[in-house]
């Protein structure tokens, strides 16, 4: 059963906000342009809105949706920080000019319901926070839901009578009724006018019982809207179209009632333990490998100084992001003296989470967990020694409160190293050679968020080679739903009985904002094919030759690009006007997207097909088109996502079609990759899903003169020691061979 909520526009009480108790810190003026909004700016700006709205409009009372940084314009900020538009040239003063801090806020009148958008500009001679414009979005435009939203949405479900009433006649209490809140997906029954969530239900026994053993059914002014029942799988109903609202829709499942299973199926291991007992059965933990520590004793490697980061030749800035999560800007590397400009920003700008069963009303269920929720908004509050193991440097966020006040979540992102295997290593096998061998430290900047019932861990790693990956981990809890006994699951796997988990993917969109030796970048696709000439040739004598196909992307028209496996096709971001000294090629840094390429299975013309588009292709170039008012060239999906029903104008793909034959050689360009994984859930993912990992990788390509940690130490740990004692026969062996694994 399936809950269709519109949502409330009177506000919220304060309980369940606050997520904190507050920065551990006073809040500093910024030093940097980029750094994010501090609480007390959130609230001062919130303020700004408040006294313009009381003194220029009718506006009685708002809720407050969004309040974050407006970054200022790309040039400017690198101008700001030093940083030259090309590797070797200088910045000059007159390139220096003020810059003036703003905030955008989304926020929405609470007794009209409409959503309104305002700029707020820092006047620094007043040290007053002033409302520049003011703009009324259209009709049927809707901010993301806020979490407080979503978290008022179990209330409203859990005292709606009819829902009560539905869930006594499968047993279930109204306390036991849990509810997890979700964007409407598609759904052109509605109004556009209306604020909706869909609320997914569950029933809870006990206080931390996994709820999501007990599926129930499939649905916000402040009050349930319709109630929708699933049909039975292909081959039973008629159609898998929804009925319309004036029909009965238990009627028109034609699927009995199924009551919820009762079997729990708990995972963490005191619920575990409980239930064995209670079965009469024994359960315990396996024992617990021996401590292993990260130890540090000299202290960590990298500076910070606020929100940026110097490690190992890397220099970039960190900023917690209410809809991205993490934004890393300004990055660049000194090759040795020189300062060498990479990426202006990189930073998840997108993703969507579609699932693949055709009945009603499953296909509503395409999160865009970004552009919908805000990733940041939905970050957890680290734990030293779980989440984060080591010597930890944490950064905390704000985002708005419904009522304008700061949410805080501390220690939000985390900083640390870690040992990454071998970097590098070469043995002599001659007689009297050397070996060396070259460990790999990297830097890694993360935050783990939970949406409902999924866990994404998302990592960027910084390597000593010059080489940046960003890995995507998903674990958290399958997405489940109620299954009668012996009822075919054509799009879905039985995991546990009476529960399927459907079929779904996970599709997330990269937002890359080069400078690789410059902000005059272009794009080169290139093939790896077997070479034309044929077996038994003069060119190709044993036949085994294939070459690379380089294909430079001229014309906007030519920016959205398929992988293709059959190639090996990769790209690389080239600079304007830099050629590596012995390959000849443009220096430039490779896309690596074989760990997370994935064919978007919805069709293109589907619900979630016609909103995501970006899901379309792998590679998308565009030009960078900054008109930071309107939002810039930074969401795949459109600015505004929530309730959208066709491909927004501000979309990626638009964007493509746009700018027709524009060029995109040696221009500002914005790149967007698309990775993601396809999930056939297995019951191994059940009751909670080991971690599954989609990786993107950005490594140099004929940017360095030659490897560029050839100038890391080698270094022998002296704590390493034998597994079983020093009387070994290897351990004797080794001792007897006294070999230096340094050189």
């Amino acid at each position: 059963m399936s809950a269709i909520l519109q949502i409330p526009v009177a506000p919220f009480t304060a309980s369940g906000v606050q997520r904190t108790s507050g920065l551990k810190a006073s809040n500093p003026l910024p030093s940097h342009p980029l750094d994010p909004l501090s609480p007390d700016e959130i609230v001062a700006a919130s303020l700004a809105v408040r006294h313009h709205l009381a003194a220029r409009t009718s506006v009685k009372a708002v809720r407050f949706i969004t309040n974050y940084l407006l970054p200022p314009p790309k040039r400017v900020v690198l101008a700001h920080l030093g940083i030259p538009l090309a590797t070797g040239e200088t910045v000059k003063d007159e390139d220096r000019v003020p810059i003036v801090r703003k905030a955008e806020v989304d926020f929405i009148d609470v007794l009209s319901g409409e959503a309104y958008n305002a700029v707020v500009a820092l006047d620094c001679s007043e040290g007053a926070w002033n409302v520049e414009s003011l703009l009324k979005l259209p009709e049927g435009t809707q901010p993301q839901l806020s979490p407080a939203e979503l978290r008022a949405c179990e209330d409203i479900v859990r005292n709606d009578a009819r829902i009560q009433t539905l869930a006594k006649e499968v047993g279930i209490l109204p306390h036991q009724i849990f509810a997890d809140g979700w964007s409407i997906g598609y759904d052109d029954r509605f109004p556009v006018s209306s604020r909706l969530q869909q609320a997914l239900l569950f029933a809870r026994f006990s206080q931390h019982e996994n709820l999501y053993a007990h599926p129930l059914l499939t649905l916000c002014t402040g009050k349930v809207l319709h109630i929708d029942f699933p049909g039975a799988y292909p081959g039973v109903p008629a159609s898998t179209q929804p009925p319309p609202l004036d029909k009965d829709a238990l009627e028109h499942s034609q699927r009995s009632r199924i009551p919820p299973p009762l079997t729990r199926h708990d995972f963490l291991p005191d619920l575990i333990e409980e239930n064995a007992k209670r079965d009469g059965k024994e359960w315990k933990q396996r024992v617990a490998p021996t401590p292993l520590h990260v130890v540090q004793p000299e202290g960590v490697s990298f500076k910070i100084d606020r929100h940026v980061l110097e490690w190992q030749k890397w220099k970039m800035h960190i900023a917690f992001s209410h809809r991205e999560g993490i934004a890393l800007s300004t990055i660049t590397y000194d090759d040795d003296g020189v300062l060498r400009p990479l990426f202006y920003r990189l930073s998840l700008a997108e993703m969507v989470v579609p699932y693949g069963a055709p009945e009603y009303p499953h296909p509503r269920k395409f999160a865009f967990d970004v552009g919908e929720y805000g990733m940041g908004t939905m970050a957890n509050e680290l734990s030293l020694g779980c989440d984060c193991l080591g010597q930890i440097h944490y950064l905390s966020g704000a985002y708005t409160g419904y009522d304008g006040s700061a949410v805080v979540i501390n220690d939000v992102i985390c900083i640390h190293e870690e040992d990454a295997g071998l970097l590098w290593k070469h043995s002599d096998y001659r007689d009297g050679g050397r070996a060396h061998t070259v460990r790999s430290r990297r830097l890694v900047v993360s935050m783990v968020c939970t949406l409902a019932n999924y866990e994404y861990v998302w990592n960027y790693f910084f390597y000593q080679d010059g080489s940046i990956e960003f890995e995507i981990r998903l674990t958290g809890i399958l997405q489940v739903y109620v299954a009668a006994p012996n009822e075919p699951a054509p799009y879905a796997t039985r995991v546990a009985p009476g529960i399927n988990a459907h079929f779904h993917q996970h599709l997330f969109s990269v937002r890359i904002d080069p400078m690789v030796d410059g902000i005059l970048n272009s794009v080169v696709e290139t093939d790896v094919l077997p070479a034309t000439a044929g077996y038994g040739s003069p060119e190709n004598f044993a036949g085994n030759a294939f070459q690379v196909h380089d294909r430079l992307l001229r014309r906007a028209s030519e920016g959205a690009r398929e992988w293709d496996a059959s190639t090996d096709r990769r790209w690389r971001i080239v600079s304007a006007g830099r050629k590596h000294y012995a390959s000849e090629q443009q220096t430039g840094y490779s896309i690596g997207a074989k760990g997370g390429a994935t064919v978007a299975l919805p069709r293109p013309e589907s619900w979630v097909g016609r909103r995501a588009t970006f899901t379309r292709n792998t590679l998308w170039v565009v030009r960078e088109k900054e008109d930071v008012r309107e939002g810039g060239r930074m969401w795949p999906s459109g600015k505004y996502v929530p309730q959208a029903r066709e491909e927004p104008a501000d979309s990626l793909a638009r964007w493509v079609r746009d700018d027709g034959d524009e060029s995109i050689e040696n221009e500002d360009l914005l790149v967007y990759v698309t990775v993601g994984t396809t999930h056939i859930p297995r019951p191994e993912d059940w009751p909670v899903m080991p971690v599954d990992h989609v990786r993107l990788t950005l490594k140099p390509n004929s940017f360095f003169s030659a490897n560029p940690s050839l100038d890391v130490p080698g270094g022998k740990d002296e704590r390493s020691v034998p597994a079983f004692g020093a009387d070994s026969d290897a351990t004797q062996r080794r001792e007897a061979e006294n070999r230096d694994c340094c050189g």
